[in-house]
């Protein structure tokens, strides 16, 4: 089974995981990295280090931050580079909730991790929708 790290700023990966156990179950190799305000990067390093150590036996490791360039992101592309020869990591960002679902669902069928990483970036942008309400009308063009 591919894991599944969610990092982010305040308790963005906390609330990410909750609602993703409050939808779909609790999910297993999935782990939350919060970077709360008195948190320094070295911290925000040695918990994402943990926690990806902890997923030692997994397929590979997808890492899913909140923003691009935010210290989450930096932080699991350094320790991607750092782990390589120990850990296959793939990283995304823009994290939502669909893709997060989607994700882990897919562990399922799926153990490679550029290919979930593949599925998971696509649900993500499929989850992106500008909704605009307008008045229905009936067939004579009457509201």
């Amino acid at each position: 089974m591919i894991g599944i790290v969610v990092a982010g700023h305040g308790t963005f990966a906390s609330g990410m995981k909750d609602a993703v156990t409050l939808l779909a179950g609790k999910p297993e190799y999935f782990e939350a990295v919060d970077f709360a305000l008195e948190n320094s990067t070295d911290d925000l390093e040695f918990h994402l280090k943990d926690v990806i150590e902890s997923m030692k036996g997994c397929d590979g490791i997808l890492i899913c931050t909140d923003v691009l360039g935010g210290s989450p992101f930096k932080e699991a592309a350094e320790l991607s580079e750092e782990l390589a020869d120990k850990f296959d990591i793939r990283i995304l960002c823009g994290t939502n909730l669909g893709m997060l679902i989607q994700a882990d669902s897919a562990r399922g069928y799926v153990n490679d991790v550029d290919m979930l990483a593949d599925l998971t970036e696509e649900e993500g942008k499929k989850q992106i929708v500008k909704y605009v309400f307008s008045e229905k009308t009936d067939n004579n063009g009457d509201i």
